[in-house]
């Protein structure tokens, strides 16, 4: 069954233009996995430093292997760094989907 992945976390206002780079990284090797269908980080246009979370992935299974990943280990030591705050995350399990 498809999980979606909703959230947002933060970094401080001075530390997004540093954040960047990192977060592409992350964003491109991630796209990459097997059962990846999305995967986006986005900032708030109204509240700087605020990142917004969408993913979907196949299945539970292909989104706990992706928590495993070597870039990912590099991203959760690399945004520590970087003064992430505010994590919040969550997993949906999605029985359907239309278009709106």
């Amino acid at each position: 069954m498809p999980v979606a992945v909703i959230g947002q976390f933060r970094f401080p206002p001075e530390a997004v233009e540093q954040a960047r780079p990192v977060m592409r990284r992350v964003i491109e090797a991630t796209r990459a996995e097997a059962g990846c269908v999305e995967y986006n980080y986005a900032e708030d246009v109204l509240d700087p430093g605020l990142i917004r979370v969408s993913e979907i992935w196949d299945s539970a299974e292909q989104l706990a292997a992706h928590m495993q990943t070597p870039h990912m280990a590099r991203w959760q030591q690399e945004r520590a760094e970087l003064g992430l705050s505010e994590r919040a995350i969550t997993v949906y399990a999605v029985s359907g989907a239309e278009p709106l």
